[in-house]
């Protein structure tokens, strides 16, 4: 994602634009919080940051910054495994289960309480994220 404008007016103008693209475009929902995550930790920054005038960069000097994904100790992740047979239900985990195999997605906890309710999703038996956030699945 491209460097986001260091004043509130304009991350709340991006925040409210992805905001209304996550309710229209169930299919990429997940790509837009990230998105949406990334603008809200954005506009935090600037409310807290005195005004500043913006420097001007040489042409062609534009890089972007480096980003690190946050690696949580608590909360959750969704994990979705692909088999030759095509992909399994997508599972939640607390983030410091043992048995997530291959990649995992943080999630937040709002998140995993609305994915445990698709059936395609399920919680993890050895962790229980469910029982974590008060759900009865049974």
């Amino acid at each position: 994602m491209p460097l986001l404008p260091p004043d509130p007016p304009r991350l709340r103008a991006i925040l409210a634009h992805l905001d209304r693209e996550i309710a229209d475009n169930e299919t990429i929902t997940v790509y837009l919080r990230l998105q949406r995550d990334a603008v809200q930790d954005a506009l935090v920054l600037a409310e807290h940051q005195p005004p500043r005038r913006p420097q001007r960069q040489p042409k062609g000097a534009g890089s972007l910054p480096n980003f690190t994904p946050p690696s949580p100790k608590s909360g959750y992740v969704v994990q979705q495994k692909r088999t030759p047979t095509g992909p399994e239900p997508a599972l939640i985990h607390m983030a410091d289960c043992t048995m997530i195999e291959g990649t995992s997605h943080p999630i937040r906890a709002d998140e995993a309480r609305a994915a445990l309710a698709d059936p395609n999703i399920t919680a993890c038996q050895f962790c229980r994220p469910d029982t974590e956030l008060g759900i009865d699945l049974a």
